[in-house]
């Protein structure tokens, strides 16, 4: 949250309260910017189930407002944030930005709509964007809607961590790493226009994540139990995420900075201090 940043960081902010459905407050937020970082959307999946027509209204219309601000702005650079989820399950890997795109659950069918309208507005009228495509991200601050701050606070506050599908592979990134590679990407002329993923390039089952979580944490007798309400639909279930990040690293000069464990170490020292912020033995979708 805001509120827990330093208060001369907060000084610095000019903080604009809005939704990104009403196109008025998005032009209003964009005027007078060079540089635009999207990254408003609904991002759980679970509840992507129970209100598709949401996450249409709020990551493909919103997404349009944002692209047609900028456009009328004039802005010099537009970064909009994709999701490695749009690949859905791998066909190959790693995956590269050219792998063929999926849509196997309605939030990543609207973060797909997003991501082509983006091109569109490229490809249209000139719009200087690009795609930065994250696999998925962990670190501090990190809601219980995500399965490593659950896997934590659970280890910590429950006593028994509980969760879905032990089985689907994900390539795990600090959240410092994702800042550093969007504004990389982002001040990068050469990919404008384009798609770039940010990956570490290495997968780890959830079920090992969650191993790896309760050694670092002195518990590794504790026990992990599968909730079938957790668990989603098989055919929406995306089993393996690895990605390509040649493009980062070869043309933008990105690297990931934090080894897993490292990450983790910092993750669980925040949730260990902030544990009543989160509640363990509530299901967030």
């Amino acid at each position: 949250m805001l509120s827990d940043l330093p208060m001369e960081s907060q000084k610095s902010l000019d903080v604009l309260s809005g939704d990104i459905r009403d196109a008025f407050i998005v032009r209003k937020a964009v005027k007078g910017c060079d540089f635009v970082f999207h990254l408003a959307a609904l991002i759980g999946i679970p509840y992507s189930y129970v209100a598709p027509g949401d996450y249409v209204a709020v990551n493909v219309t919103g997404t349009v407002n944002v692209l047609q601000a900028c456009r009328d702005e004039q802005v010099t650079r537009l970064v909009h944030t994709s999701t490695s989820e749009t690949y859905g399950t791998a066909l190959y890997v790693p995956i590269d930005e050219k792998h063929p795109l999926q849509g196997q659950s309605p939030y990543s069918a609207s973060k797909i709509g997003a991501d082509k309208m983006a091109e569109s507005y490229y490809n249209s009228f000139g719009l200087p964007v690009v795609i930065v495509r994250p696999f998925n991200t962990y670190g501090p601050r990190q809601s219980s809607r995500a399965f490593i701050p659950t896997v934590i606070s659970q280890a910590l506050g429950l006593g028994k961590i509980v969760l879905g599908s032990l089985e689907p592979v994900r390539d795990m990134r600090f959240v410092k790493d994702t800042a550093e590679g969007l504004i990389k990407v982002g001040l990068c002329d050469k990919v404008v226009g384009e798609v770039v993923n940010l990956g570490t390039g290495q997968g780890r089952t959830i079920g090992e994540i969650a191993e790896i979580i309760t050694r670092l944490l002195g518990k590794e007798k504790i026990p992990v139990e599968q909730d079938p309400a957790r668990i989603r639909p098989a055919k929406s279930e995306v089993m393996r995420l690895i990605s390509d990040n040649t493009k980062a690293r070869e043309i933008c000069g990105w690297t990931p900075g934090y080894d897993f464990t490292e990450g983790l170490l910092e993750t669980i020292e925040w949730i260990r201090k902030n544990l009543h912020k989160y509640r363990p033995g509530h299901y967030t979708i």
